[in-house]
């Protein structure tokens, strides 16, 4: 059934994104007046076709559905030695007859039609509402910019602000926090959270100076010391054999400290028990409802596990966790939504290309690409989430679409932009010749890029 899902939610998402991309260059081309011959969902053998009878182009819907294109007439394309010329009343309408400014705008349209259905999405879920984690800290580990900063656990954060002035921003969730101090890591400046303790309302500075771009690889978040908390951690079942069923837990029963710390968070207790291998570790649990529950100290030694993904040895216990973290609902006004969505989709471009940037120059691992089975599976995952969680993916994915065709590869919208800015600025086409070159490059770029996006889809499949 899940596999199902994920089929189902990737053709989806691949087929708006698509149909939305190149929708973008088919209506900016009838704008400027250029004629359109054919539009195509997909790659390959049409599964359906048809001709409309007012506009004259014919739609398709072909049998792979990873991408899609928009035919227009052009002089270029038309073989000199088959004999085939194009009517005299139809040549001011061929694309390659068209000043370089519309041609920017008919291959610009593609991008600028998937940053817009993003603004779009994320408007929609801003406005809509959803619930997520509440802004709320888990205990810091030692010597991170969290602990240094003074948080202990349990406090919430309301607002974030420069070190050095300016604009208070509220808080409104644990993904709101994430964004805004991702932003601050990427200018590596300073920044006031103002968090409320069980003792009041304090400033908390915070410097985000030691978090470099190559930690956004991972979660940046892990290295400053934050992780969402507040919540409760309880077993929800016990493996045979397993050093949890040794030390006597039982599913139901709440975890609530481990050596002193409190217990909050699924992901630093699992930090903490794989850090511990062969080694005990006291925990303290909770067991019983209500007035007959009662708090129990219990001594476990985490069994030593060899993992999959980095080849390991780790502490593991063999108990499934549920961890039930207190959550917000967020809503915004339409204005508002409009605002934030435009600003989502900013942050995530810009993150995209310097991402993308130093996977060129080497300062970030080619592991990052993902391709078409590592979509699906995001794809399947976020619509078993909720309408929001996939609305949000679809925008996710469509900013990327973006950013990558306006990378300047030949063969990608980027490309063409190129060769049309050095007319717009030399007054001469790039020749035939050149373009001819470049295409062949371009092609082995994005052959390469495909290659290793798949065989990191391949990797990730083999290690889970």
């Amino acid at each position: 059934m899940n596999f199902l899902t994920e089929i189902v939610a990737f053709v989806v998402a691949i087929g708006v994104l698509v149909v939305v991309h190149e929708f973008g260059h088919y209506s900016v081309a009838r704008m400027c007046g250029v004629k359109v011959l054919r539009f195509s969902v997909g790659f390959g053998k049409p599964l359906a076709r048809w001709v409309s009878k007012k506009t004259g182009v014919e739609w398709i819907i072909a049998a792979l559905p990873l991408g899609g294109y928009v035919k227009m007439l052009d002089e270029r394309e038309i073989d000199p030695g088959s004999g085939t010329t194009i009517p005299a009343e139809d040549l001011p309408r061929a694309f390659n007859r068209q000043n370089v400014g519309k041609r920017i705008a008919i291959v610009a349209a593609g991008p600028v039609a998937n940053f817009l259905l993003a603004i779009a999405l994320f408007s929609a879920v801003f406005a809509g509402g959803v619930t997520e984690p509440a802004a709320i800290v888990s205990q810091p580990a030692t010597d991170t910019a969290a602990a240094r900063a003074g948080f202990e656990g349990g406090e919430r954060i309301l607002s974030m602000r420069d070190a050095q002035g300016g604009e208070t921003h509220a808080i409104r969730s644990w993904s709101d926090l994430r964004w805004k101090l991702l932003d601050a890591a990427f200018d590596h400046r300073r920044v006031v959270l103002t968090a409320k303790t069980h003792d009041g309302t304090f400033d908390f500075p915070v410097s985000v100076a030691g978090v470099t771009d190559a930690d956004a690889d991972q979660d940046f978040m892990d290295k400053l010391g934050f992780a969402p908390g507040g919540g409760t951690l309880t077993v929800a079942g016990v493996e045979a054999g397993s050093a949890a069923q040794k030390s006597g837990l039982k599913p139901g029963d709440t975890l609530r400290a481990i050596d002193g710390r409190v217990v909050d968070n699924a992901t630093s207790f699992i930090d903490y028990v794989k850090a511990h291998g062969a080694k005990p570790v006291t925990l303290v649990i909770e067991r019983g409802v209500g007035n007959q529950s009662k708090r129990e100290s219990v001594q476990i030694v985490p069994d030593i596990k060899r993992d999959a993904s980095t080849g390991k040895e780790i502490g593991r216990i063999g108990a499934a966790l549920s961890n039930q973290l207190p959550t917000v609902d967020v809503r915004y006004g339409p204005l508002e939504s409009l605002r934030l969505g435009v600003n989502r989709t900013w942050d995530i471009s810009v993150y995209s290309l310097r991402m993308f940037g130093r996977m060129i120059v080497g300062e970030a691992s080619l592991k990052n690409l993902s391709g078409p089975v590592t979509i699906a599976d995001y794809a399947g995952k976020s619509a078993r989430l909720g309408l929001a969680a996939f609305v949000s993916f679809l925008a996710l994915v469509s900013i990327s679409l973006g950013v990558l065709n306006l990378l300047p590869i030949p063969v990608l919208d980027g490309g063409h932009l190129l060769y049309y800015l050095v007319e717009a600025v030399t007054g001469k086409a790039v020749s035939d010749r050149w373009q001819l070159v470049l295409q062949r490059a371009g092609l082995v770029c994005i052959v390469a890029l495909s290659m290793i996006a798949l065989f990191n889809d391949l990797a990730r499949l083999i290690r889970f």
